[in-house]
Order: structure tokens, then C-alpha cells, then sequence
């Protein structure tokens, strides 16, 4: 049995999956984590019979879930119970203008044919490109750890990387297979959270529609924070020490190595580290200058995925025509785009989405009540404050009421509010991002700040300010591959899944 003692500061997805792997590998594996309760932002909110995920809400690429559980002899039915929704999520484009996305292929090419006639066939061959981006970007480039750019040297991996679409962006792309606007949006939905606007993003990422048309939204019974628990159960069942309430305020540095942790509970010491917390908040505040990855200005420099001001809302009433999941376009997304990425801004005439996740589990409400949280994507880096959070909130449910006809805002018993000042205040978020490092081209894969720390031989980064990127199902890898790097720089003659 091996002896090493690691430790892994943060217990978001990324650090919760290296130290599963790492715990299975037979090291001693400690999570240092600073908030009360596990999860990173996937923490969970109740009150007066309301339970909010205060985080993630959409469970896509259900694959990258069970690959994950399969590591250990494991499924997420072991731990959590999934339902697909249909329709997948609600599209409003303005009162009496909506789309339902069906969860099936045969409904969702008669919509794309009724909106656009013969669009069917356009929608088959471009899912058909996405899943093959898919299924080389999730089953290859996402498993590597892009230290250099000669991980990528391989004609076969090279030839793929044309065929994926690299260097086309997804605003060109999508417009090859389809005119009309309202598919357009929909389809370009997904790529407004990843930090940049369809016109600088490429169109690799189109694989994010296979995830979502052809694989399907799932919801775990219970809600999000599901997923954080069966981690955490597995974790310990593998022997992980988790330490809640327990800040890592400082990284020692001697020859190279990190020597003592210290934290506002006292001094730890490990033979390796997996920092899981916020990549900038580490290399900048964590370790003295001499040791850092990188400067103030490179961070200052990188393109973050959008912020978000979030509202959680208890409504003592039930809602007619709701879905789980509704997306409120009625407004111009272009617009919307520009404020978040070229001019940033408080938006002028904001989209935003309404989740109400109490239309597919009673659990999350008591009875004749709905749970709701509003969200809208704003740049990050922004001043925040209550009149402003006060100001949004009043657009955001007169535009609810005004296009849905359901009429809420006399309703509401339970309010709580959450931006930018609350994802630096909880977990150091760097500028108050929600999702991470943006993925654009120049910051892709071996682009991106990069997982192994340049001037200290025993720590590595994870999560979503490095490879492979943001959202749920990347942070699990990059949990994955930081770990088999760990193995690596540990016992270098190993091999590790």
C-alpha cells in the first residue's frame, strides 16, 4: 500500500474527482475545503421547506458521469436516481412565441421543419459532425493534460483536429446549415456561457448541441447537490479525510517543494498538492511571488467566462405552463453578447434564464409552493451592489410575468440574491466569474493556464481555469487527469485510468 500523503485544496468537482482517483490509488488523500459543506459552487441553499442548488442546473453528458463511477465498480444509480426531461427546456422568444425542445430526434426534426422547411435533414448532418467532434473532444483532446504543445504532434490526432473545426467559428458554422433566426439562437444558446460570443468561439464547440439535442437534459432527483453527495460518499468510502471550514491561507515553499499548508485551523503537511480552488487565487495570494505561475497581468489579461447575478425564489403558489428549465430570448442575444464579452457592462435589455425545478421534483418545495431561481449572465468584473441586483431583479419578473402571463412577484415568501461580490467572498472567484476561464481559441487546450506549477515540483492545478475547461463534466476530468499526473510525477513507471 502506498503511503503518500496528498492533499487537495477545494471540494468542487475537479478536486472531489482527484481525490477519489488518488484515494483508489491507494494515497493518503485529505481535502481542505474553506466553506461548510463540500460541492465548490454546487452547494445547496435550504430554507422554510425550500431546498435551492445554488450552482450548476443543467446535467448534460451523462456519459461523463458514469465513466467517472465506472473508475471504482460504480453507477450513478448506485448513488442518485435520473429523469430526462422532455421537453429538454422551454425557448421564449416573446409572449405567445415559444419553443419546447422534445427530448426525442423524430419531434425535434418535425420543429426544425416546421420553423424551417427541410431543416430536418440540415439538423441530421450537422448533429452528425457534432457528435463526431464530440466523441474525439470528450474521448481524446479533454484526457490530455496539454502541457506542450507536442502532446498534439500525432498526424491522426492532427487530421481529426481539422475535422473537428478548430479554426472555424460556430456563428459561420451554424449558418451553413440553417437561415432561421429562432434556430439559430437555439442553437447558439450553449456557447453564451462559454465565454465568448459565437463569433469567437469555434466551432468545435458545436458538440455542446450533440450533448444537448441528441444526449439529452437530465435532472437527478433531488437536485444538483445529488451529485456532489455521491462523491463525497465515495470519497470516504475510499478512505478521503474531507475538512471542512478550513481556509488554506498560505503554501510554504522550500527547495522547490511545499512544505507546510497553513490554514486558519493550524499546519498541514503533504508530499504532493492538487490545488482545486481558484487557479488565480492560488498562484496570486497562496504562493510567494518567486514560486508563480504566472504574473497579476497575465490574469488580468485572460478572457473569464461571464459572471452571473442569480436569484433564488419561494413562491407560496403553484405555476401553470412553467418548465423545468425556460430560456427568455425576447430580447437581442447579439446585444446581450456584446455587453458580456466586447463592451463589458452592466446589459441594457438582459436575456436570462428561469429554472423551476419543483415542476419535476416535489421534494425541492413544500406543498403548493415552487421553487425558482432566475439567473443572468453578466461580465465579469463588474461593480455590484444591492440597487443594481434590486434594479434586474424588477426586469427580470416584469419580463417573466409580461411574456409567460403568470403572475409572481406578489408570491414570493423566500428571496436571496447571489453575484459578484459572492463568488469572490465563498470561493475567491477570480473578477466574480460563474464558469471559469472563457473557451476561445487562444485559450484552448495547451493555451490555457497550464496544470503543472512551473517552479514547485509537488503541485498541480485542476478545475476550470485549466484544462480541459468549465462545467461540470469538464471539471470531473480535469479531476481525472490531474490525478494521473500526480501518479506520474509520483511512481513515473505507472500507468493510471
Amino acid at each position: 500500500m502506498l503511503k503518500n500523503k496528498i492533499a487537495v485544496i477545494g471540494s468542487g468537482f475537479a478536486g472531489l474527482s482527484a481525490a477519489c482517483v488518488l484515494a483508489k490509488q491507494g494515497y493518503e488523500v485529505t481535502i481542505y475545503e474553506k466553506n461548510s459543506q463540500p460541492g465548490g459552487r454546487a452547494q445547496v441553499w435550504e430554507t422554510q421547506g425550500f431546498r435551492f442548488d445554488m450552482g450548476p442546473s443543467w446535467y448534460w453528458m451523462p456519459d461523463v458521469f458514469e465513466d467517472f463511477f465506472t473508475l471504482f465498480g460504480k453507477k450513478p444509480s448506485d448513488y442518485y436516481q435520473l429523469k430526462r426531461l422532455d421537453p429538454g427546456y422551454r425557448v421564449y422568444f416573446g409572449k405567445g412565441d415559444e419553443l419546447d425542445v422534445p427530448a426525442e430526434m423524430p419531434e425535434l426534426e418535425a420543429m426544425f421543419d416546421a420553423i424551417e422547411p427541410g431543416s430536418s435533414v440540415k439538423l441530421r448532418q450537422f448533429l452528425k459532425q457534432a457528435e463526431y467532434k464530440y466523441r474525439v473532444g470528450m474521448g481524446e483532446y479533454v484526457f490530455k493534460p496539454s502541457h506542450s504543445i507536442t502532446e498534439y504532434f500525432d498526424l491522426d490526432l492532427i487530421k481529426k483536429s481539422i475535422g473537428i473545426q478548430l479554426l472555424t467559428n460556430m456563428s459561420k458554422h451554424l449558418r451553413k446549415y440553417f437561415r432561421n433566426s429562432k434556430l439559430i439562437k437555439l442553437l447558439e444558446f450553449p456557447v453564451l456561457f462559454l465565454g465568448a460570443t459565437p463569433q469567437n468561439t469555434p466551432a468545435m464547440y458545436s458538440m455542446m448541441n450533440y450533448a444537448d439535442l441528441a444526449l439529452g437534459t437530465w435532472y437527478p432527483m433531488g437536485g444538483m447537490n445529488e451529485i456532489v453527495k455521491a462523491m463525497v460518499n465515495l470519497a470516504k468510502e475510499l478512505g478521503v479525510t474531507i475538512k471542512l471550514d478550513t481556509e488554506v491561507k498560505h503554501l510554504k515553499v522550500e527547495n522547490k517543494h511545499i512544505t507546510v499548508i497553513e490554514t486558519d485551523k493550524g499546519q498541514y503537511q503533504a508530499d504532493f498538492i492538487v490545488a482545486g480552488a481558484d487557479y488565480a487565487h492560488v498562484d496570486q495570494h497562496l504562493i510567494d511571488e518567486p514560486y508563480r505561475n504566472y504574473t497579476e497581468k497575465y490574469w488580468d489579461s485572460r478572457t473569464m467566462s461571464p459572471s452571473s447575478l442569480l436569484f433564488y425564489i419561494g413562491l407560496n403558489k403553484k405555476l401553470g405552463d412553467i418548465k423545468h428549465h425556460n430560456l427568455f430570448f425576447d430580447e437581442d442575444f447579439n446585444q446581450h453578447a456584446h455587453e458580456i464579452y466586447t463592451e463589458p457592462q452592466w446589459p441594457s435589455k438582459p436575456l436570462f434564464y428561469a429554472s423551476c425545478p419543483s415542476k419535476t421534483d416535489s421534494s425541492v418545495a413544500p406543498e403548493g409552493c415552487e421553487n425558482m431561481f432566475f439567473l443572468m449572465p453578466l461580465a465579469p468584473g463588474l461593480q455590484d451592489s444591492e440597487a443594481m441586483r434590486e434594479k434586474y431583479f424588477d426586469i427580470m419578473v416584469n419580463r417573466f410575468e409580461s411574456v409567460t402571463g403568470e403572475s409572481i412577484r406578489d408570491n414570493i415568501i423566500v428571496k436571496r440574491s447571489y453575484a459578484m461580490n459572492d463568488f469572490k467572498a465563498d470561493y475567491h472567484s477570480y473578477k466574480g466569474n460563474a464558469y471559469g476561464l472563457a473557451n476561445t481559441l487562444s485559450q484552448t487546450a495547451f493555451l490555457k493556464p497550464a496544470m503543472r506549477a512551473k517552479h514547485i515540483k509537488n503541485l498541480l492545478y485542476t478545475g476550470q481555469l485549466t484544462v480541459p475547461g468549465p462545467g461540470v463534466p469538464p471539471a470531473i476530468i480535469s479531476g481525472r487527469v490531474v490525478a494521473a499526473e500526480v501518479q506520474k510525477l509520483i511512481k513515473p513507471d505507472s500507468r493510471q485510468p
